[in-house]
């Protein structure tokens, strides 16, 4: 049943939004955090409904909550200020409180219908876009808002900007317009639409930066400009006794913030295009959305995926690394069927993803990680990443992945410090249970077997079938005494990989130190694990 609205309508089973017959264009979170609003106007929907019936019950931040709101109120003509149709109730969550247009059968009655011939006003109505957009990611960054009415914050902002932009630009699948271009709609009042359309991109980042005290304020957020959506928006805070200093923190923060929601916009973008239309860039994504996922299944899909993508690009090196880091993954986990010739397959791409991107750091990463653990050589893969790292310091895997790499080759403190960046840099991220993993292998090793349970109850919580903090919760518990909770830990192992073998963890993990292998084999064996 549409639902009726002022001009609007709501129509479920179609999923459109229109205006005065016209369609207004809004993503589908955006159209299922309204529709579910307008379907209960009855009543105040709370967050817990939010967050179930819009993201699947997924934990997200408070920011994306609210730019999904904001983007709501946008769609329908309201704001945060005015709250005509959809209101916040302090503590308790969100009520659209407009009045629909229903009879008493709930039909909407067919004189309320508004009349497609009226105008729909001139902001609403499409543009032609003056520039085609490129065939990747495309961005600009606009300049900040200078809201303190210090002069001195406008270099701040603008040297905050600059940073960005040269950070996003190292993003070797993203396009960013220049400084001088960004920065010519300095000092206006401008419509992110428009400045789609004029310079040819998708995405705006636009902010703003305010001054109280000795403390400084910076918002931003990012648009899907041809959409209108809000994709992500944040706040940071900080103390200007070293201006240029947190400069750099905050550009980090951002890009780093960004870079997977642009990953995770354009995956979404790619999954709605028709399969008949996809060029090797939309195949790389989806099989990126399933390597995010990392189950068995999500990586046999992805897989050929990443085949198709350099078969249509044979040049394609961050493809390549993702083919072999799904080789990679099989074998960490036990699910390999032809062992010698997966692996052999997995080096052959490893070793075209780092030849081929020698200044690619997605594909230095993953293919420098996966060369790491089936050619064995952890210290050529460590050199790949902090390459990697010196090309996108911003690259939240190449820090994670890289501290990983460190931990097995004994170098705990370090570890931690790569992966609690990595963290800093991608705190939602869709792999974080990789973080948490490389989190209880540095643990373990340090000797802080309590530590390292935690974080592999975290991973496995994350992610139930993954090998290795099952391996490593058995081993922590069959250390510390835990004997019983060693053997039920130890039957999840058995279940997941029955061939595991005390004689085979070598070849299942590239540990480097004698006395750390000799460590997690003496728990295994407590906890039941055969020689």
């Amino acid at each position: 049943m549409p639902f009726a609205f002022e001009d609007y309508v709501l129509d479920p089973e179609r999923r459109e939004l229109t205006l005065r017959g016209q369609v207004v264009t809004v993503g589908p979170q955006v159209f299922d955090l309204l529709l579910l609003l307008v379907s209960h106007h009855e009543r105040v929907v709370s967050k817990d409904d939010l967050l179930e019936a819009v993201w699947a019950g997924r934990i997200v931040s408070e920011s994306t909550i609210t730019s999904h709101i904001n983007a709501v109120r946008k769609a329908i003509g309201d704001t945060g200020e005015e709250q005509r149709l959809v209101r916040t109730i302090a503590r308790k969550g969100y009520r659209f409180v407009g009045q629909l247009k229903v009879d008493e059968t709930g039909e909407m009655r067919p004189s309320q219908v508004p009349d497609i011939s009226d105008p729909v006003p001139a902001e609403t109505q499409t543009q032609p876009s003056t520039l085609s957009l490129p065939d990747k990611p495309s961005i600009t960054v606009l300049p900040f808002h200078n809201l303190s009415g210090d002069p001195e914050q406008e270099y701040f902002a603008d040297g905050m900007v600059e940073d960005i932009i040269a950070a996003l630009s190292r993003i070797r699948w993203l396009f960013v317009i220049a400084r001088n271009s960004s920065f010519t709609y300095k000092g206006r009042d401008v419509d992110v639409k428009g400045v789609s359309q004029e310079l040819g991109v998708r995405y705006v980042l636009e902010g703003s930066v305010r001054k109280c005290g000795n403390k400084v304020r910076i918002t931003g957020q990012l648009i899907d400009a041809k959409s209108g959506m809000h994709i992500w928006a944040e706040r940071f805070e900080g103390l200007l006794d070293d201006i240029f200093e947190l400069q750099d923190q905050i550009a980090e923060s951002v890009v780093g913030a960004i870079a997977p929601q642009l990953e995770r916009a354009e995956i979404e973008r790619a999954k709605r295009k028709p399969t008949d239309s996809l060029d090797a860039y939309d195949y790389y994504l989806r099989g990126m959305a399933k390597l995010h996922n990392g189950t068995r299944e999500a990586i046999e899909q992805a897989l050929p995926l990443f085949y198709k993508a350099v078969e249509l690009d044979p040049e394609f090196a961050s493809a390549y690394g993702m083919a072999a880091w799904c080789h990679f993954w099989r074998k960490l986990n036990g699910w390999m069927t032809d062992r010698a010739q997966e692996i052999a397959e997995g080096v052959r791409l490893a070793r075209l993803a780092v030849e081929l991107g020698r200044d690619d750091a997605v594909a230095l990463t993953r293919g420098g990680h996966a060369l790491s653990h089936l050619a064995g050589d952890v210290d050529g893969g460590i050199a790949l990443l902090d390459r990697a790292r010196l090309l996108n310091p911003n690259l939240a895997p190449a820090w994670y992945l890289g501290g990983i790499l460190r931990a097995l080759r004994g170098e705990t403190e370090a570890a931690i410090e790569n992966l609690t960046h990595a963290v800093r840099l991608s705190p939602l991220d869709p792999e974080m249970f990789r973080m948490q993993v490389g989190m209880a292998i540095a643990h373990f090793f340090a000797g802080r077997f309590d530590c390292a349970t935690d974080w592999a109850e975290k991973a496995l919580r994350n992610l139930p079938t993954l090998l290795p903090p099952a391996a490593l919760l058995a081993a922590c518990h069959a250390l510390s005494g835990r004997t019983d909770k060693a053997t039920l830990a130890m039957q999840r192992v058995r279940e997941l990989d029955p061939s595991l073998r005390i004689s085979g963890l070598k070849e299942w993990l590239p540990i480097q130190r004698p006395e750390d292998l000799t460590r997690f084999a003496e728990g295994l064996r407590l906890a039941g694990l055969p020689e």
